[in-house]
């Protein structure tokens, strides 16, 4: 599969009537008339992060000059995730004398995303708000779609609500000041959408792995605008995650319960994805599901993009299984999990044994 030249492209995600882009390429986060255009109301609120903002803020805010302006910065990582943080939004909503025709902008990675959707998503009942990703993972991911959330210290992102944004602005050329760690961790998504159902892509992944690693321009926009299309192609199908929509969690249900499990600063999210994508393969080919061959293809292509593929040490099976427990996906107390049939063969599994999902986990 040959990968595309490097020119900005364009994503929609349609919802029977409503329609939003996805606007990816470099330099977009300079195109102040763009941006502008995304904020027709007199105000605006930047929520953005401590990492973050030094680099982009002072420009984001140029480009609504004329309009009531603010912003709120918060400390970066994804125990900040809370009530109390999403509080500070309400307050600094309060405090701009935010109208109904107000909008939010999300300028940063997942956890700034979520907690500004999930604000725009309460105050008066729903107001606009836009994401600008910074990081892969939420441009290729958390961005698209209208998941928004927080956590609570029992589980991740159990408090939120569905909200769409009005555009998703994706600036590659941000791709240059985020950390190795948060690359890698952005890639496990990448590869997610070729496990759960596209195995050619799963196989340009793992052999682009090196390009991607190196932040190659077209082979990185290649990776997004197809993942992106993957994702808007699905969020279109089932918005409100009723069905085909619970395949984007591939890995996400044992990721979720590492992460909580450690306290939101062990793994980050991508890591946990990764390692939970390889527990969800080796359950399903020792449920005789899938064959084991594809789950150690799946170990070798996490690898070559620097992921880890095993339960940190020290995590207790039974504590996992209990944060499972608590999985959005799971009816009436039982788990429901996403498990495969192979690479690109993904779908959900109910009635699993407990017992085969706690050796799984503490074999780790």
């Amino acid at each position: 599969m040959a990968t595309p030249p490097s020119t900005p492209r364009a994503v929609d995600v349609e919802l029977g009537a409503r329609r939003y882009p996805i606007h990816i390429g470099p330099g977009l986060l300079d195109d102040a008339l763009r941006l502008a255009a995304l904020a027709p109301g007199r105000h605006v609120l930047i929520v953005s992060d401590a990492n973050v903002a030094p680099h982009y803020l002072a420009r984001v805010e140029a480009a609504f000059a004329g309009k009531r302006v603010a912003s709120h910065i918060l400390p970066p990582g994804e125990q900040e995730k809370t009530l109390a943080r999403f509080g500070e939004l309400m307050t600094a909503l309060a405090a701009l004398g935010a109208s109904r025709d107000a909008t939010l902008i999300a300028l940063g990675g997942g956890v700034i995303g979520d907690m500004t959707g999930f604000a725009a998503a309460c105050w008066m009942r729903g107001v606009r708000f836009v994401q600008l990703p910074t990081t892969l993972l939420a441009m290729v991911d958390s961005s698209v779609g209208g998941k928004t959330a927080v956590d609570l210290p029992e589980g991740k992102n159990l408090v939120g609500a569905f909200h769409q944004p009005s555009a998703v602005i994706a600036d590659t050329a941000t791709l240059a000041t985020l950390p190795d760690r948060e690359l890698r961790a952005g890639l496990a998504e990448v590869i997610k959408y070729g496990a759960l159902g596209d195995a050619a892509f799963f196989d340009w992944v793992q052999a682009n792995a090196p390009a991607l690693l190196d932040r190659d321009t077209d082979a990185l926009a290649h990776a997004i605008a197809t993942s992106c299309a993957h994702k808007a192609g699905i969020v279109a199908r089932d918005e409100a995650e009723t069905g085909e929509r619970m395949l984007l969690n591939l890995g996400h249900t044992f990721g979720h319960a590492i992460e909580a499990e450690q306290g939101f600063g062990g793994l980050v999210h991508g890591e946990a994805v990764a390692v939970g994508m390889v527990l969800a393969a080796r359950l399903s080919a020792e449920l005789a599901l899938a064959p084991a061959a594809d789950t150690e293809r799946l170990v070798a292509a996490l690898h070559a993009l620097g992921l880890p593929t095993a339960v940190p040490e020290g995590l207790d099976p039974d504590a996992l299984l209990a944060r499972m427990r608590l999985d959005k996906k799971n009816l009436s107390g039982t788990l429901r999990l996403i498990l495969w049939r192979g690479i690109g063969q993904a779908f959900v599994a109910t009635g699993i044994d407990e017992a085969a999902v706690r050796g799984v986990l503490a074999r780790g």
